[in-house]
């Protein structure tokens, strides 16, 4: 990276240092406002979720100043660990054992070396075409049908969300800027600063005045809960602009497709989790659960924002 670029992110940090301190005054004020011996639970929530942003977000910084090896090799360790999550709750048998091996170990793996050497034709196709015909057949031939198609779904889908669509992450390093810089790592701060305050407001206003849910059976998300973490998403997004080559009106538009889509996101990940009968897919963060917990929204918006930022600008 040039000294340009690096200065730049050197600021990006600073500036979400500035907000995090922000959020932890806001969160202990809020604290200290509670009757001795209570706690508020979404209070309490808010600054546990804060807390955790302030290793995310130092990590982060640490990854994207050492360039396009530490970044993938961080977003490569995210989806591992992220599979190994998903994978612990996926019905599985012995005659799958070989697969997931492959998957673990091997498509991952090559997923990441696509994304480092700018592959683009096999790195948007490899999970989901020749990964998902492949592990079929490698558990076919292991010669167990019993709940064949549960479990073969089961695990192209953890490869699909937890490989595929955090890869899309790093492979924002990938885009060509238009001034030829080397500042297309500047839209990876930008889109998981626009994803994650988003997620952060919403579970804020949601749960102090949200009202009406959008899936009550599901989540307690809010539409007004939602109203506000994309507004806000999008006010960041304005913010950042000088970062992106969308211009002003681009990158507020680009903010508010990433945080709505990771949003919807999020309630998938929320259904599953009913469906398995869990609250968090780990216990690796106290109060806040792993890495899916982390990144459930990440994962459905990074494919978007990635295609969009191709299809548009590129």
């Amino acid at each position: 990276m040039n000294n340009q670029t690096t200065l730049d992110i050197l600021g990006l940090s600073l500036g979400v240092f500035g907000i995090l301190i922000g959020l932890t005054l806001v969160g202990e004020f809020l604290r200290a406002r509670q009757p001795s011996g209570k706690a508020n639970p979404v209070v309490e929530a808010f600054v546990m979720r804060v807390h955790t942003w302030w290793g995310l977000v130092i990590l982060t910084s640490l990854a994207v100043l050492s360039g396009r090896t530490g970044v993938l090799l961080l977003f490569a360790f995210a989806s591992f660990a992220a599979l190994r999550e998903f994978l612990t709750f996926a019905r599985k048998h012995r005659a799958d054992h070989l697969s997931l091996a492959l998957g673990c170990f091997v498509i991952l793996p090559l997923q990441y070396l696509f994304v480092a050497f700018d592959w683009t034709a096999l790195f948007t196709v490899f999970i989901p075409v020749y990964a998902f015909l492949l592990l079929p057949i490698v558990s076919a031939l292991r010669g167990d049908p019993s709940n064949f198609l549960t479990r073969v779904a089961e695990m192209q889908w953890g490869l699909m969300i937890c490989v595929f669509c955090i890869s899309h992450v790093p492979a924002l390093i990938t885009y060509d800027m238009p001034d030829g810089s080397d500042r297309s790592i500047l839209l990876i701060v930008f889109f998981a600063m626009v994803v994650q305050f988003g997620d952060l407001f919403e579970y804020y206003a949601g749960r102090r005045f949200g009202r009406r849910r959008i899936a009550p059976s599901l989540s307690p998300k809010t539409i007004e809960g939602m109203i506000v973490g994309v507004l806000c998403a999008m006010a960041i997004g304005a913010g950042l602009a000088w970062a992106t080559p969308f211009g002003l009106v681009g990158a507020t538009l680009m903010a508010g497709l990433a945080s709505v889509t990771g949003m919807f996101g999020s309630l998938v990940f929320a259904a599953i989790k009913r469906d398995k009968g869990v609250k968090d897919w780990s216990h690796l963060i106290p109060g806040q659960g792993g890495f899916l917990d982390q990144l459930d929204s990440v994962i459905f918006a990074a494919p978007v924002f990635y295609h969009m930022t191709h299809l548009i600008w590129g």
